[in-house]
């Protein structure tokens, strides 16, 4: 058993940035051959062309996966290309707003669950079929700390972030006989957009002081990097991982493992 992913395909949604482009060039420097997928084309093209710079495989397909049409066509264009899904990390995800819950606006919280619920949801429902009609594959889906904790401030990120871990959970039960093995990632603070959006909206024009009260709480001293969660996800994704399912792992730098740290952040 290895972290060998040669002469398989790594299916990626939010692959435009952050955790997502990390994870498509962990998963080709692996020797797997990648669908990166976003919204964000000039993003999820840089990152195919960044991943064929250094020798990998790689295609781009836009899609909005909020839409099952748009969904289904992405799954379609990894089976055109390649022939077959046989890992696929369901991250595609935004932040929202940082409000408390009675101030929330109802809109953005349709829009959050709708990404970051709704389009794991439907990543599942048609990446799925594809991996019973091949005999199996590994998923990982990502989650974040906010999904095993509350983080004031963010009531549609949290809500959206515990769906995810429940339908882990679900699907894993559901397909692990047909070796399906399906687990999510949790990741505390990571050194993405996505922190920096929080750091500003929680004090607009003085983010370094924000970020500096943030990474003094972690009990590690800082924001994990994106390459650290790609290798979470690869090795979810590979032959070492052959018996777990079900599973949501954190990597937070021992955020939840510290009171004191959870009262410092607003989010992850």
């Amino acid at each position: 058993m290895s972290m060998d992913f040669r002469n398989k395909v790594a299916l990626i949604t939010g692959g435009a940035g952050g955790i997502g482009r990390a994870t498509s060039l962990a998963f080709a420097k692996a020797g797997a051959r990648v669908v990166v997928v976003d919204r964000d084309a000039p993003g999820g093209e840089e990152t195919a062309r960044q991943v064929r710079d250094a020798g990998g495989e790689a295609r781009f397909v836009a899609a909005d996966v909020t839409r099952s049409a748009e969904v289904r066509g992405y799954a379609q264009a990894a089976l055109d290309a390649f022939g077959r899904i046989d890992c696929f990390f369901n991250n595609a995800g935004i932040e929202g707003k940082v409000a408390p819950t009675a101030e929330y606006d109802e809109d953005l919280f349709d829009t959050v669950i709708a990404v970051n619920l709704k389009g794991v949801f439907l990543g599942l429902r048609h990446v799925l079929p594809v991996m019973l009609r091949q005999g199996g594959g590994a998923i990982v889906n990502t989650a974040s700390t906010a999904g095993v904790a509350g983080s004031p401030g963010l009531s549609a990120y949290v809500a959206s972030k515990h769906g995810v871990i429940g339908l882990t959970r679900t699907a894993a039960s559901e397909y692990g006989h047909a070796g399906i093995r399906i687990n999510a990632v949790c990741p505390g603070p990571t050194d993405t957009r996505m922190i920096r959006s929080l750091e500003e909206q929680s004090a607009p024009g003085g983010s370094n002081s924000v970020r500096e009260r943030y990474q003094s709480a972690i009990p590690i001293g800082r924001y994990a990097v994106p390459e650290e969660i790609a290798n979470l996800v690869l090795f979810l994704s590979s032959d070492l991982a052959a018996s777990i399912t079900g599973g949501q792992y954190l990597i937070d730098g021992g955020r939840l493992a510290s009171p004191a740290a959870l009262r410092s952040f607003a989010a992850r």
